[in-house]
């Protein structure tokens, strides 16, 4: 090495950037192959119910054919549902899932907001025997319901199919509702005292629109169960005016024949204010999402 000259600093290997194009690329690859892996899932869960509507439509004598499309297409099928007296049992399963489910949230929010702004003796015991009630299925308990409802003369009343659909559906309302209620800070209702507002004010001011997607969540889960209840509202009610629509819809079941297309055409129709629900819940729970972030 010559005196007076520096050593040389050893080169350092060189970093390629990656091409602004290829990392744009990515995130675009992966969104089309996320979207279209999510239209492929819901076909196959829409497939049966396109199916369910297609039968609805078809002629009697063209039931059996092996085509999608049926060849003819039959509208009177949705006509005769309404003309078969069928509408009223459609009202009464509304009634009754209404009900239940004012029923549950009438119940199921104070006693969830207590128990989760209140830390009393035998809390956990509690929450734990609420979880433990929702295991018990209504089929193993058939016997005694009717007995009981027996003695209170309400046997063969939408009032019983209302109590038996709160009662099975409150503890599940109660564990979600306990859960969205724990999750909001209490400091929120604290700065709600200071600014004048009581217990109830707060309550409804500040803690409800944050747990509006957990009475959301119980609300749909509670109609939904009603709604497609069968056993129970086959074993109470014995009046063909009484009963819900999951249970008139047997009087297309023959013991030699089924009248598919008219079984079908009630489904769909009764498919119909479930799929309106959704409609309108969902901008609900967004709206409820939006609301406690802001406030």
């Amino acid at each position: 090495m010559a005196v007076g000259t520096a050593p040389k600093a050893p080169a350092r290997p060189s970093r390629t950037r990656p091409s602004p194009v290829r990392h744009r690329a990515m995130p675009r690859l992966k969104t089309t192959v996320t979207a279209a892996v999510a239209y492929v899932v819901a076909f196959i869960f829409l497939f049966p119910y396109l199916v369910m509507l297609l039968t609805s439509l078809r002629p009697q004598e063209n039931l059996r054919d092996a085509t999608l499309l049926p060849a003819q297409w039959e509208w009177s099928n949705l006509v005769n549902f309404w003309s078969s007296g069928l509408a009223g049992n459609l009202v009464v399963t509304l009634q009754v899932a209404a009900g239940s489910t004012v029923l549950v949230l009438l119940v199921a929010l104070p006693a969830a907001y207590y128990s989760a702004r209140h830390d009393f003796r035998g809390r956990t015991f509690f929450l734990i025997l609420v979880l433990i009630t929702q295991m018990f299925q209504p089929t193993s308990m058939l016997v005694g319901i009717y007995r009981e409802f027996s003695q209170f003369g309400l046997v063969d009343s939408i009032w019983s199919l209302i109590l038996v659909n709160g009662g099975f559906n409150l503890a599940f309302a109660v564990w979600i509702l306990n859960a969205y209620f724990s999750s909001i800070p209490r400091e929120l209702e604290e700065a709600a005292f200071i600014d004048g507002n009581g217990r109830f004010g707060a309550l409804f001011r500040i803690t409800l629109p944050l747990a509006m997607p957990g009475v959301i969540t119980a609300l749909i889960f509670t109609f939904i169960a009603a709604w497609n209840e069968f056993v129970v509202a086959l074993t109470l009610t014995t009046t063909p005016e009484n009963q819900p629509l999951t249970v008139a819809l047997n009087s297309f079941i023959g013991q030699y024949q089924v009248d598919w297309q008219n079984l079908f055409a009630g489904s769909v129709i009764a498919t119909i204010p479930v799929i309106i629900l959704f409609a309108l819940i969902e901008r609900k729970v967004v709206g409820g999402l939006t609301a406690g972030s802001i406030k």
